[in-house]
């Protein structure tokens, strides 16, 4: 009897110990999200009638072979006065909003560049040092991007989910249209990094990361992201009928006046 009486009086015990109250800041312990690869945003303002521009997107093709082309973003803004807005016999991919960007940085001659919004206007020729730089700075937040496309309407719609990873990030969320396997016109040099090799007015010239459009705004939209938080933002458009949506893809980035925190691309097939 006294054995069984010590077994009850234990288990009460145990129970009572159990319930004991809990603080609440050591019921979880917080786990800091895990930290994502940065990625960096080259803005290439170049021009259909300007013969050195073939050279900085030749610097492009060797960044993004170096590193990808995920994590080096490009995006050729036709623009300035070399760009071409196009006439009766050829197709022009200087843009309205593609000028503004022009003028906003105070570009001075093409090719040029702005890497990730900071650092000022850079020659083609400084591109590979900065983006090594950028590359090593560590991304804030993360990016992804659902387009969802309607062959019928033209419709495309998007989703970009930005995610918090370290810190706070207040700035604008930016989401642009960009085009590849697009054939005009270019000047150029015959061998496009060699300008003593004579110039020629390339009328099979593909375009690739060709800026088509900013879907939500010409300069985004506000965004403030902490540490931990999700937040997702969507946006529709219409393709023009001109536009190819089986080499097109969303470009979504995240800036202030620091510069851009982190950006994505994602192709609007593969989303499919």
């Amino acid at each position: 009897m006294k054995r069984f009486t010590y077994i009850i009086l234990t288990l009460l015990l145990t129970l009572a110990t159990a319930c004991d109250p809990v603080s609440e800041d050591e019921r979880l312990i917080y786990m800091k999200p895990a930290q994502v690869a940065r990625n960096v945003l080259i803005e290439d303002f170049t021009g259909q009638r300007c013969v050195n521009c073939p050279a900085a997107t030749w610097q492009i093709e060797q960044l993004q072979e170096q590193y990808g082309a995920d994590a080096v973003i490009a995006v050729g803004i036709h623009s300035g006065p070399l760009g071409f807005a196009g006439n009766k016999d050829n197709i022009g991919l200087m843009t309205d909003t593609g000028n503004e960007y022009y003028n906003r940085w105070s570009v001075e001659y093409q090719p040029a560049g702005v890497i990730d919004r900071n650092g000022g206007v850079l020659a083609y020729t400084d591109w590979q040092a900065k983006v090594y730089e950028e590359l090593q700075k560590p991304a804030p937040l993360s990016l992804i991007i659902a387009p969802k496309y309607d062959a019928l309407s033209r419709q495309l719609s998007i989703d970009v989910t930005a995610a918090g990873t370290d810190g706070s990030t207040n700035g604008n969320l930016q989401i642009w249209l960009i085009e590849d396997g697009v054939k005009a016109l270019q000047l150029r040099y015959n061998n496009v990094t060699d300008a003593s090799s004579g110039q020629v007015a390339d009328r099979e010239y593909v375009h690739n990361h060709v800026f088509r459009a900013a879907v939500n705004g010409t300069w985004g939209e506000a965004i403030t992201l902490n540490e931990g938080d999700q937040k997702t933002v969507s946006a529709t458009c219409i393709l023009q009928e001109d536009w190819n949506p089986a080499q097109m893809s969303v470009v979504a980035f995240v800036y202030n006046d620091q510069g851009v925190a982190q950006c994505a691309i994602q192709k609007i097939s593969d989303a499919q």
